[in-house]
């Protein structure tokens, strides 16, 4: 899954955008438990980005409701 840039989570649907998250979440479970697990990830760095993306998405999301 591609890293998901302010205007492409501006242009979503707040459904998609809660969509979205739950998919991220999905994903960062995965790949927190692989590592729990002892097993080395495929990307060191993919935790890291999908935590700032569901960030992205959370801010973005207030951001709209202010307006």
């Amino acid at each position: 899954m591609a890293i998901l840039r302010s205007g492409d989570i501006r242009k979503m649907s707040p459904i998609e955008r809660i969509d979205e998250i739950k998919k991220l979440n999905n994903e960062l479970i995965r790949e927190r438990a692989l590592t729990s697990a002892g097993g080395a990830p495929e990307n060191p760095g993919r935790i890291g980005e999908i935590t700032r993306t569901i960030a992205r998405i959370k801010t973005i999301q207030t951001e709209m409701k202010d307006n």
